[in-house]
């Protein structure tokens, strides 16, 4: 089986699992987009892919024939695929069936998510039953059974709220915390849900699982849970945020889910496992907590003093 790995998705998550990747084995990163951060500055290298394009999938793995990939596709604003449904799905579900049929004996990662449920319960174990919970969690669903049905080792890798540094000349953040984070420096006031659980990993923690799956030597489960160990809303996660960064946490104002632009997720967007723990391939892994994740990315948010 060969070492390479294929990435495809550049965004936040795809490239912080290519990152790590790299430093063991060749990485190719493939997007329509060049990433923000040239994959050639840690070691790996960037293919322009549209992967919504079959043929020019087929192209990519007759040319790196890949052991092992990662799939980290598709729009993942959960507004936006609420409002173009059937875009998300193709999106999704059609990369998921290509990606299957082109490559069914190489170990495949699907990163999937913790929208494939409906949010009624606490602690979702990977074997609750599935029940989207908006039109991103359907989409993520369907292509997760069409990835598992025709590719024997692949494996849907569902996250909880994935978190990590990115620029404060980044534009959109991408995630809650690099966004609570160049706020709070600023001195700006951040609103917080107080009813909207979750789980949040380290992004890190996310590509360290992530790498230790792909080289796993043994079958693994068809699907995997990773959620951080501190289950709490975004409003006590933003003031953690806040007193971790040095920041006043008055800054921080909860408040109801229905008037943030997370009333479409689940009310608890939270993952447990009942597996990945016992697992030789994640053995001496550790899943950190809000306040490690904190403490470890704050340097990178020092530039601009807290007011």
């Amino acid at each position: 089986m060969s070492e390479r790995i294929l990435v495809v998705g550049s965004g936040l998550v795809g490239t912080g699992i290519a990152r790590r990747l790299a430093a063991g084995q060749p990485v190719t990163l493939a997007s329509r987009r060049p990433p923000s951060v040239p994959p050639e500055e840690y070691g790996a290298r960037w293919s322009a892919l549209d992967a919504t394009d079959a043929t020019a999938c087929r192209r990519l793995l007759d040319r790196l024939r890949p052991g092992g990939i990662v799939l980290v596709h598709g729009p993942s604003d959960v507004t936006w695929c609420e409002a173009h449904p059937e875009e998300a799905r193709a999106a999704h579900v059609g990369v998921a069936e290509t990606f299957a049929a082109l490559a069914p004996d190489a170990r495949i990662v699907m990163i999937s998510t913790d929208n494939v449920f409906d949010g009624g319960s606490a602690d979702n174990t990977e074997s609750a039953a599935v029940s989207p919970a908006n039109a991103y969690g359907r989409a993520k669903a369907e292509a997760e059974r069409a990835l598992l049905a025709s590719a024997a080792r692949a494996v849907a890798l569902r996250v909880s709220l994935v978190y990590g540094h990115e620029p404060a000349d980044a534009g959109k953040w991408l995630n809650f915390f690099a966004a609570c984070a160049h706020r709070l420096r600023h001195g700006q006031p951040v609103e917080a849900p107080d009813d909207h659980w979750t789980t949040p990993v380290l992004l890190d923690d996310v590509a360290e699982v992530t790498t230790a799956l792909l080289r796993a030597g043994h079958p693994l489960p068809p699907v995997l849970h990773l959620g951080g160990p501190d289950r709490l809303t975004r409003a006590a996660w933003a003031t953690v945020i806040a007193r971790e960064l040095g920041a006043p946490a008055g800054l921080v104002t909860p408040v109801p889910r229905a008037l943030t632009r997370y009333a479409s997720r689940p009310v608890n967007a939270c993952l447990g496992s009942e597996l990945l723990a016992a697992l030789p391939a994640t053995e001496g892994i550790t899943v950190r907590g809000v306040r490690e994740g904190a403490r470890l990315l704050a340097p990178a948010f020092a530039g601009t003093p807290a007011v």
